[in-house]
C-alpha cells in the first residue's frame, strides 16, 4: 500500500472522529471535547498536506535536483508543524476566559470511542510509516498518539466535572483540560518542527541495524579490505549513500571501478531505499582502524 492510500484511510477516520467530537462537544456542552475535535481536524489537514507532499516528493530527479525531491517531505511536515503550533496556542488563549459548564454524560462515551479508534489509527500509521520509510506517516502517527492523550484528558475532566456538585473545585476541570490539550498540541508541533528542520539540514541515518545491512553488502566483496567511512543521508523516504572503502593498491583502475559498480548494483537490489550511491576508493595500507 502506498503512502497516499494510507493517508487517505487516516483522513477518513479523522474526519469521522472530528465530526463526532465537535458535534457531541456542542450537544454535551464540553469545551474541552470541542478543542479535542479541533485537534483532530488538524490531523485532517496534515493528511491532506501529507498526500500532496508525498506525491511531490516522489518526483524523479532532474537537472536541478540530481538526488530527487525527497526533502519536500520535510518542508511539508514543517508547514504541518506551524499550523498545529498556531492551533495549540489558540486553544490555550480561548480557554482562559471560558465559563465553566458541567458537560453531559454523552461526552464520556464519545471520549471512550475516540480513544479506542485513535490508538488503533496511531499504531497503523506508525507500522506503515516504518514499512514505507515515510517521515510523513510517522509524523501523523505521533500526532494521532498525542490526540489519544488529549482525549484521555477530556475524559478525565468530564468525569471530574460530574463530581463538581460534591467538590466545587472540579467545576474548573473542563477549562484545565482545554489548556492541557493546547499544551499537548504545542509540544507535539514543536517536536515535529525541530525534527524536520534537522532533516532538512542533512540528518543521517543512525539505525545500527540498517547501517549494518548496508555495510555487509559492501564487505561481501572479498576485494574490499575495509570500510573507512559510511554515511546514509536521509532524503524523505529514501537515502543517499556516501562511503569510502579501502582496496589493494595494486588493483588497476578498471578492476576497482568494476568492483564498485557491482557493489552499487547489489545495494540497489538488496536495499532499494538507497537510491543514490557514491563510493570513493582508498589504497589499503595494511593498517585497520
Amino acid at each position: 500500500m502506498s503512502v497516499p492510500k494510507v493517508l487517505s484511510i487516516s483522513f477518513l477516520v479523522n474526519l469521522i472522529l472530528s465530526i463526532i467530537k465537535i458535534v457531541i462537544g456542542f450537544i454535551g456542552r464540553s469545551s474541552s471535547l470541542i478543542a479535542d475535535g479541533l485537534h483532530s481536524f488538524s490531523d485532517l489537514f496534515t493528511d491532506i498536506v501529507g498526500i500532496i507532499g508525498s506525491k511531490l516528493s516522489s518526483k524523479p530527479a532532474d537537472k536541478k535536483h540530481p538526488y530527487g525531491h525527497g526533502k519536500l517531505e520535510y518542508i511539508i511536515s514543517i508547514i504541518i508543524s506551524i499550523v498545529i503550533l498556531g492551533l495549540g496556542f489558540s486553544i490555550i488563549y480561548e480557554s482562559i476566559n471560558k465559563k465553566p459548564i458541567v458537560p453531559n454524560y454523552i461526552v464520556i462515551i464519545a471520549c471512550l470511542i475516540t480513544i479506542i479508534f485513535k490508538i488503533l489509527l496511531s499504531r497503523y500509521l506508525f507500522k506503515k510509516g516504518k514499512d514505507l520509510n515515510s517521515n510523513i506517516l510517522i509524523s501523523s502517527s505521533r500526532e494521532s498518539k498525542a490526540d489519544v492523550l488529549s482525549s484521555l484528558v477530556v475524559l478525565i475532566s468530564s468525569v471530574l466535572m460530574q463530581l463538581s456538585k460534591y467538590i466545587n473545585v472540579f467545576i474548573y476541570a473542563d477549562i484545565v483540560a482545554c489548556i492541557i490539550v493546547g499544551i499537548l498540541i504545542v509540544r507535539l508541533a514543536f517536536n515535529l518542527l525541530k525534527n524536520n528542520i534537522s532533516m532538512i539540514l542533512g540528518e543521517q541515518e543512525t539505525d545500527p541495524e540498517f547501517i549494518n545491512k548496508v555495510e555487509k553488502i559492501i564487505l561481501d566483496s572479498e576485494l574490499i579490505r575495509r570500510i573507512d567511512t559510511l554515511v546514509l543521508l536521509k532524503y524523505g523516504s529514501y537515502y543517499k549513500l556516501i562511503s569510502e572503502v579501502s582496496m589493494d593498491e595494486d588493483l588497476s583502475l578498471k578492476e576497482a571501478h568494476f568492483i564498485v559498480d557491482e557493489i552499487e548494483k547489489k545495494i540497489k537490489l538488496k536495499q532499494p531505499l538507497v537510491h543514490y550511491t557514491t563510493i570513493h576508493i582508498n589504497p589499503y595500507e595494511g593498517i585497520d582502524n
